[in-house]
């Protein structure tokens, strides 16, 4: 069995916006959403930027205000995104609906999960000892809750698999659920990632990590294959996509806004945190991913970059590119939108698939924001501060993760 898989519904909770529209839009016209933090105290720390979502309501998701209280923020995100993709895609899994629940499935990860309710009773426990500790504190933290969540408000009783592979994460999310749904195991799956890890915790281990930008200025923080870059910025925020067997689609009358047709999945066995200089790994699963798309020379190519703005990354993802494509890289159109976004960790991947197939589906790059000095060594097109029409056929989106792990997706503009 080899089935299509299309794209019929997305959604998105992130710092350039709370819905698809506006966060395509803002990518387009070079929007920062990076800003000091306000959501915490800052003073102590090293790093006081970051891209917070803003203006979040949870009632516009139909979010009631008892679940909202009870968990944690990675899981309302997630919920958000995952009621958008959902409303989207026109899919009901209850009585009389439209999709088996036992052939909906949900494939959401998170790189860190509730992290926010580690921190707070953490808290509690050593202040006020023991019986503090809320009895929801492990089912409100455990990093597959929001797929469970997700599947409970949606009814979803097939495959639910979520997935912890740092910021590869929701790009394995969506691989994996491409294959399941390729091969038969389920009909439609809603998949991806969510994130909420804008903590004084977490700031300090990135920090302390040298992973962070430690730049003043928010808007000029995140920069991608930029000479000037020093690490990358701390974003959070979810994004979701229903992906759904094309018959089963198309029976139904279903608007296709894309198609997936290739994943790739490998590992640097390298380092627990720096990529693999050479790029051959990384390389690997975009080969991989690309073939598996059916990817010709005739093929007009999107690259959506994982693109971190930290020095390691950005030369050792040009060189895999590069031997990925050969001279065709230099063809490519490549951006980086974690200029705009900043990075969104397990969220990364999915809200990146996002972009990747918008811009097919309207023939626009994206561009990177704040690329006025070209690292030396990026050599490619990486779309500098301007979007840029173009009659793409392919998109593709790859992802890079503490432990080496590689993920890439490539996505195939739909015709009939």
């Amino acid at each position: 069995m080899n089935r299509r898989v299309v794209i019929t519904g997305m959604g998105v909770i992130s710092p350039v916006g709370n819905d698809v529209n506006t966060y395509w839009n803002n990518l387009l016209d070079g929007v920062c959403g990076i800003d000091y933090i306000k959501s915490i105290p800052t003073d102590d720390l090293p790093v006081k930027i970051a891209g917070e979502v803003k203006d979040f309501n949870p009632a516009d998701y139909e979010i009631e205000t008892p679940f909202a209280r009870k968990q944690d923020k990675f899981t309302i995100y997630a919920v958000a995104a995952a009621w958008q993709a959902v409303k989207q895609s026109g899919l009901d899994s209850n009585e009389g609906g439209n999709i088996d629940p036992f052939r909906f499935g949900v494939y959401v990860g998170s790189g860190i999960g509730g992290f926010q309710t580690m921190v707070r009773e953490t808290e509690k426990i050593l202040k006020d000892g023991p019986k503090w500790v809320s009895p929801l504190f492990i089912p409100t933290m455990i990093s597959n809750i929001a797929a469970g969540n997700v599947a409970i408000r949606n009814n979803a009783c097939g495959p639910c698999l979520p997935v912890v592979t740092a910021c590869a994460t929701s790009t394995h999310a969506i691989g994996e659920a491409f294959r399941a749904i390729k091969y038969g195991h389920a009909d439609a799956i809603i998949t991806g990632g969510a994130e909420a890890a804008i903590l004084p915790l977490a700031i300090a281990g990135f920090a302390n990590a040298k992973a962070l930008s430690r730049a003043e200025d928010p808007k000029y923080a995140s920069l991608p294959f930029n000479r000037n870059r020093g690490g990358f910025v701390m974003a959070e925020g979810a994004a979701m996509l229903v992906l759904e067997e094309y018959e089963h689609a198309k029976a139904r009358g279903a608007e296709i806004l894309g198609e997936i047709s290739g994943y790739g999945n490998t590992c640097d066995a390298h380092h627990v945190t720096a990529p693999r200089p050479d790029g051959v790994t990384q390389s690997a699963a975009i080969k991989q991913a690309l073939e598996e798309a059916g990817y010709t020379s005739d093929d007009l190519i999107y690259i959506n970059a994982h693109g971190t703005g930290t020095a390691l990354n950005d030369v050792s993802e040009t060189a895999a590119f590069k031997l990925a494509l050969g001279d065709a890289a230099y063809k490519a159109h490549i951006s980086s939108t974690k200029g705009s976004t900043g990075h969104m960790l397990g969220a990364a991947g999915a809200i990146e698939a996002v972009a990747s197939v918008l811009a097919l589906k309207n023939g626009i790059v994206p561009p990177t924001i704040n690329l006025d000095e070209i690292e030396p060594e990026c050599d490619l097109n990486y779309t500098p501060n301007k979007p840029v029409k173009a009659d793409l056929t392919l998109a593709v989106s790859d992802s890079l993760g503490f432990g080496g792990h590689n993920g890439c997706l490539v996505f195939r503009k739909y015709t009939e």
